[in-house]
């Protein structure tokens, strides 16, 4: 790969020509029409919120250093921010009021147009540290990888834009990382993270990649998933399936509950689909059960609230209930012990119904486990009414009797 060194570039010089579409909230083009500020496998933009975008102009103009700027040179002759489209797209936005800002001289606010001079002068002619390089496809997307070290660490699903930038990524983008796409209050119901990050779009990703997996232990690495998929429809000219698959999964969600609770949101919505989509399930019975449990005190991971329901309650690791604490413990094993030595029984109450050695025998408080005498899966609670010390043996043999 080659590459070659500019200082002659100035602000002023990338700034010609600058244009900055704020539907699709990214830098289109610069340097008098040369620059392609946001290639397609960039990501959104990402300073507008008063506060960085105001410190590259303040840094500019204070005469600090904003880091060195990478750009491609294409065999058309156009030139490609590699890194640094946050950085450009900031003072481009001030010098050219394209969606303007403010940044504070004395405590007053000033735009570009209302700042002397002399301090117009100083930001248009202050000289960038600017690399451009030329080579493979495969050179530059490993270069993209490596050179982020400035800014905002890219996310995974950023680099896998890079890496298989093409027909594919520019489509999936434009239906999944639209900050104005109407359907983002509904998809952030259930799923996590910042859709101008790539969170929706990689949630897709992993959702179809999982569906689509040939075995079973395909779906074990995500990362390897993705990529796969991304290889393979690196070039196609429509996301059908990708679109259909989410939208599937999307639906099923909803058909099967309609509570919309903070424990719905980022699920492995992908996986139970395809474990669970073919059962099916009364909405508003399924609804009630998630706020009854919900409401339960001795359920203490909510998260495993949905896959207990759609698994029909049987696995209770996944709530993790709630165990008894130790002043319980020891209060029940006082009263229970005491109770057994008066009748000449075992402390425990299922060895004390035996008729084996153990009929009689005390058990230390460290070895006995504290359990619900009506277990919590069939309405026990986990409170000193519902509490038994049982010796270990018996309390593993009860299970959830």
């Amino acid at each position: 790969m080659k590459t070659e060194l500019h200082i002659d570039w100035t602000v002023g010089d990338v700034c010609k020509g600058f244009v900055f579409d704020k539907n699709e909230n990214k830098g289109l083009f610069g340097l008098n029409g040369k620059l392609i500020i946001q290639a397609e496998y960039q990501r959104n933009y990402l300073y507008g919120d008063g506060k960085r975008d105001v410190a590259v102009v303040e840094s500019l103009l204070a005469g600090y250093p904003i880091g060195l700027l990478y750009f491609v040179k294409n065999a058309d002759g156009m030139y490609e921010v590699l890194d640094g489209q946050q950085r450009i797209t900031s003072f481009a936005r001030f010098v050219t009021m394209s969606w303007p800002f403010a940044i504070e001289i004395d405590g007053k606010p000033r735009y570009f147009n209302s700042l002397d001079a002399n301090l117009q002068n100083k930001l248009l002619n202050t000289p960038l540290t600017i690399y451009v390089c030329e080579g493979t496809p495969d050179e530059i997307q490993k270069w993209f990888e490596t050179i982020n070290i400035t800014g905002i660490p890219l996310s995974d699903q950023e680099l896998r834009n890079a890496a298989y930038c093409g027909s594919f990524v520019t489509l999936a983008r434009e239906q999944f990382s639209n900050s104005r796409n109407s359907n983002l209050p509904r998809w952030q119901t259930y799923i996590k993270g910042d859709p101008k990050r790539q969170a929706i779009l990689e949630t897709a990703l992993d959702w179809v990649s999982y569906g689509k997996a040939d075995e079973a232990g395909c779906r074990e690495d995500k990362n390897a998933r993705i990529n796969k998929y991304l290889a393979e429809h690196r070039y196609d000219e429509n996301i059908d399936e990708l679109k259909n698959y989410f939208t599937a999964v999307m639906d099923w969600i909803e058909s099967i509950c309609d509570y919309t609770g903070s424990i719905m949101c980022g699920q492995p919505w992908g996986e139970l689909y395809e474990k669970y989509h073919q059962h099916p399930y009364s909405k508003e019975a399924f609804t009630r059960r998630v706020e009854e449990l919900i409401a339960d005190d001795s359920v203490t991971n909510g998260r495993g609230i949905i896959e207990y329901v759609l698994g029909g309650e049987t696995d209770t690791k996944l709530l993790n209930i709630r165990i008894f604490d130790e002043r319980t413990k020891k209060a029940v094993y006082e009263r229970q012990t005491a109770e057994a030595q008066a009748k000449g029984v075992s402390n425990c109450p299922l060895c004390a119904a035996g008729t084996d050695s153990n009929h009689t025998r005390i058990w230390k408080y460290k070895e006995m486990d504290a359990d619900h005498v009506t277990a919590w899966s069939r309405g026990g609670s986990t409170d000193i009414r519902n509490c038994q010390m049982l010796c270990r043996m018996h309390n593993r043999a009860k299970g959830n009797k």
